[in-house]
């Protein structure tokens, strides 16, 4: 697991015209989602294109201490035979969820509500990451909890034996809040509500429909309010899993930055929860063509054709963040290549995810001869007509700087480095071979 590697540096070079079709790895967020219904679900649960990324056989590793038979049967073909709401047992062992902040908070949740208990722990980014935003609520479930020193892990959770359901307004914008909180409310009588200021990545409720759990959202006066009826007997569902748009993102942002590049990505997610990196793209001036509209695994998805063009800078409202928070690191490589400056508003959320990646951003782009400016909330660009490159960027055991900053290297005058890519294969372990094969060069 990428937190048990040793570092290793890598390098991109300025590339030609990229060409090609980038077939991308399946979503990670719906891939934790569908190993973790399926353990709580009756019957199999039949998994086709899994993300096998660290992070997601992590989720597998977990969901099997806790009783369910989960077993791969070819690339990115699984299955879970699940135990049931309220069926996890006790781990023998301490839970390691390795760099996955999704993967650890969303166990949680499903069994806070299970007499049981359990410790988690993961890698040194992840310890530092908060997690009294879920832990807080699980608590109200009636979960006894013990952790570090502000709420981070190691974390060891007594899962309560007559659970209350709750009803919680999340303090911020976040998919694995709710998400953490619906897993805990299927093994709570009557209704457990989730009240959001703005709404966040649906896929838990989309899921959760499509095993049998009865649950609405609504938009009020209130805010977004999530509704999830306890005790279903949720029912082992095929789940096809669409292709990630988070890692989609890498191979479309170097393709926009590249000169006379040409890609094809098919499958893509359309999700409207996670679509606000390509409405800023089409601000920006990207030449993107979505086509063949359709339905995989309850999500619409589509192909999308991508060509390098002339960008312009744009202000990205704060109400879009949620919608595309994981995207941001490279937004800001793709913006300093754009006429103008790129302001990035809302997104304070950054700084506690695997690193704190406005910070990485920032310095790592300094360090490639580009101008930042940061505020506890934003981030901007001022976009260059030749990035410079030749800098060292500092990962932070972070896979989407990682990521980022390989791109960077592909458009940037002199090669850029990082000094760590091992935690790619956290989340996209196929990421070198397929920018090679589009004709980059890395590694």
């Amino acid at each position: 697991m990428s937190h048990a590697n040793q570092s290793r540096p890598m390098t991109s070079r300025r590339s030609g015209p990229l060409t090609g079709e980038a077939q991308i790895p399946g979503d990670k967020s719906i891939s934790h989602r569908a190993l973790i219904l399926g353990a709580l679900s009756v019957g199999e649960t039949r998994i086709t294109g899994l993300l096998e990324g660290e992070d997601v056989l992590d989720t597998a590793k977990a969901m099997a201490a806790f009783g369910a038979k989960v077993e791969r049967h070819g690339r990115g073909e699984w299955s879970v035979n699940g135990v049931g709401v309220g069926g996890f047992s006790e781990p023998e062992g301490v839970i390691d969820c390795g760099n996955s902040g999704t993967g650890v908070r969303l166990i949680m949740g499903a069994m806070a509500t299970t007499p049981i208990t359990a410790t988690f722990t993961g890698d040194a980014s992840l310890s530092r990451r908060p997690m009294a935003r879920v832990t807080d609520p699980l608590s109200e479930f009636g979960a006894q909890i013990t952790s570090r020193e502000g709420g981070r892990l190691p974390i060891t959770i007594q899962g309560v034996q007559d659970p209350m359901p709750v009803r919680y307004r999340t303090p911020v914008a976040s998919a694995q809040i709710k998400s953490a909180i619906l897993l805990a409310g299927l093994n709570a009588p009557g209704k457990t509500v989730v009240i959001e200021s703005e709404p966040t990545r649906d896929h838990s409720e989309r899921m959760l429909a499509g095993f049998g759990a009865e649950i609405h959202s609504e938009t009020t006066p209130d805010g977004h309010v999530v509704t999830l009826t306890g005790r279903p007997e949720l029912r082992a569902q095929p789940v096809a899993v669409p292709r990630d748009p988070s890692s989609a993102a890498f191979p479309v942002a170097a393709a926009l930055i590249v000169p006379g590049s040409a890609i094809r990505v098919p499958g893509i997610s359309r999700n409207p929860t996670r679509d606000g990196l390509y409405i800023t793209l089409r601000e920006m001036g990207a030449d993107l063509v979505f086509e063949n509209d359709r339905e995989e695994g309850g999500e619409p998805v589509a192909d999308l054709i991508v060509r390098h063009g002339k960008l312009k800078g744009v202000s990205v409202p704060a109400e879009r963040a949620a919608s595309m928070i994981d995207e941001f690191p490279i937004l800001s490589v793709i913006a300093a290549f754009a006429e103008g400056k790129t302001v990035m508003n809302g997104v304070a959320e950054l700084r506690v995810k695997e690193s704190d990646r406005i910070d990485a951003m920032a310095r790592g782009l300094e360090a490639n001869g580009v101008t930042v400016e940061e505020t506890p909330d934003s981030m901007t660009v001022h976009g260059m007509e030749k990035v410079p490159g030749g800098g060292t960027a500092v990962t932070h055991l972070d896979h989407r700087i990682a990521m980022s900053f390989m791109v960077l290297g592909m458009a940037s005058e002199a090669p850029v480095t990082v000094d760590d890519g091992s935690p790619i294969a956290t989340s996209f372990p196929d990421f070198t071979a397929l920018m090679r094969g589009l004709g980059a060069d890395l590694g």
